[in-house]
């Protein structure tokens, strides 16, 4: 039995629709759509999948609608006819939310790249769903302005949302959740719905725009996007501090937070990234814990942070900073951090990366950093740590064989052992992957009774249960 089997059994697949309702619903798509109707099998499968589970269920046709109009259509044909609808943005999702369990359509909204309006008076922009995190940026840098969610991979603005996702930039300038003002959502029964204002404040009635982010499609499509928008900062400077030691690390970002020091970002890779991160990116650094570090703001305040975190990383066992000023130097940096992925999977070769994330309290986290370094130590598995640990936030690439179905268990008990470790430090099993369906295995141990909650938002939203089935509710 293979990974492959191993998942599918684990999370199980649902009733597919009739192949003759299918060539029903395929003829009317084509009528409307023609040639952005696809079925050929190399798209199916590029379909069927993100960058962290095998494929476990392909959809019957892949669609790619250009208006807001085309997916209503789209959404309300497969309503009145119980065909399942997958939304697909880059891809680049960990935990299996783009399989098609049930098959049925996967909607593509890669073609949905406009940017539709941008304000650099008010701090905010307007933006179709495919836009992607790097053209926005491209887009709006003349105007002194960008926008600073970063997971990493250069993930569709839908995405992102549908993910509640959130990276390196977090600990300053916060998640989806606090940068998305408004969308435009095409509900399952084929309604146009524009949620929230550009105001930075509302208490006009239920928040529907915060139902919708974090949703990853099971309640509707995201075709537009209104977001926060911020100034470039005057002064940026980019450090590297190493230690001997795991702990040492952690307890100087924990010091540096509860000192209100103005971190824009703190990353820390344990030795085994660094490792990876040395051979992949070609860094000139030791194999110890590391710290990646970022200051922004006027040039005096920048000083004086950099400072105050250079006294706290030599209290904490850190050594000396290696600084990166020039921009091109601040990006190489960053690169090797946002390669991350690929670079666990080159320590390995031949072996997949099964990506898992966890967050907790900034308290907890010394604590459950360790334990999991323990963990992941007696499971006899390779599994490099890094995190956005200035909010509580790490990851685990956890190289396993795919054709062992014993290591592929191991790999999966880790990643269980995890979430609900973090689960029980008053943290959550997952800050910015999502649910999909790898994770739907927690929902009830951390949010109890709010699971069915939860379930009656997506019954009342989503009666006949069309939009991406089998995922986030357990």
């Amino acid at each position: 039995m293979n990974a492959q089997a191993f998942n599918a059994q684990a999370f199980g697949a649902l009733p597919r629709p009739a192949p003759d309702v299918i060539a029903a619903v395929r003829e009317k798509l084509v009528a409307r759509l023609g040639e952005r109707v696809v079925v050929s099998r190399a798209v199916l499968e590029q379909h069927s999948h993100g960058e962290g589970l095998p494929a476990i269920g392909v959809p019957d046709i892949v669609v790619y609608p250009e208006t807001n109009e085309e997916v209503a259509f789209v959404l309300s044909l497969c309503n009145v006819n119980r065909v399942p609808v997958t939304p697909f943005g880059a891809g680049s999702s960990l935990e299996g939310q783009l399989a098609a369990l049930a098959g049925g359509v996967s909607l593509d909204t890669s073609r949905f790249d406009k940017i539709l309006e941008v304000s650099p008076d008010s701090l905010d922009c307007r933006v179709q769903a495919g836009v992607t995190r790097e053209a926005l940026n491209a887009h709006i840098r003349d105007t002194g302005l960008f926008f600073p969610v970063d997971p990493g991979a250069n993930a569709s603005i839908g995405g992102m949302a549908s993910t509640r996702a959130s990276g390196t930039n977090a600990v300053r300038y916060g998640t989806m959740r606090e940068n998305v003002l408004g969308l435009t959502v095409v509900t399952p029964d084929g309604r146009i719905v524009r949620t929230g204002s550009r105001a930075r404040k509302s208490s006009a009635g239920l928040d529907l725009t915060h139902i919708y982010v974090g949703s990853e499609g099971t309640l509707g499509v995201i075709t537009e996007i209104q977001l926060r928008l911020y100034g470039l900062p005057e002064a940026v400077i980019a450090a590297v501090c190493q230690f001997d030691t795991l702990e040492g690390a952690v307890a100087a970002v924990v010091t540096a937070l509860q000192s209100n020091l103005k971190l824009a970002r703190v990353e820390l890779f344990d030795e085994v990234q660094m490792r990876a991160a040395i051979n992949y990116s070609k860094l000139d650094y030791a194999e110890t814990p590391t710290l990646f570090l970022e200051f922004q703001g006027t040039p005096t305040s920048v000083r004086e942070d950099v400072e105050t975190m250079q006294v706290i990383a030599e209290d904490n066992g850190g050594g000396a900073f290696q600084f990166a000023e020039r921009p091109e130097d601040r990006n190489r940096l960053w690169k090797a951090r946002h390669n991350g992925y690929q670079a666990v999977r080159a320590l390995a070769p031949g072996k997949s990366n099964m990506g898992t994330d966890a967050c907790v309290p900034i308290s907890a986290l010394p604590a459950c950093l360790l334990e999991t370094k323990a963990d992941i130590i007696a499971s006899g598995l390779l599994a490099p740590i890094v995190g956005h640990v200035g909010d509580g936030n790490f990851h685990l690439g956890i190289l396993y064989d795919a054709d062992d179905p014993l290591e592929a268990a191991r790999a999966e008990a880790l990643a269980f052992r995890t979430a609900r470790r973090a689960i029980a430090m008053g943290g959550t099993c997952s800050g910015e992957h999502g649910v999909g369906l790898h994770k739907i295995v927690h929902m009830e141990t951390e949010h109890g009774e709010g699971v069915a909650l939860m379930k009656a938002v997506k019954n009342a939203l989503d009666p006949n249960g069309i939009m991406n089935p089998g995922k986030i509710y357990p």
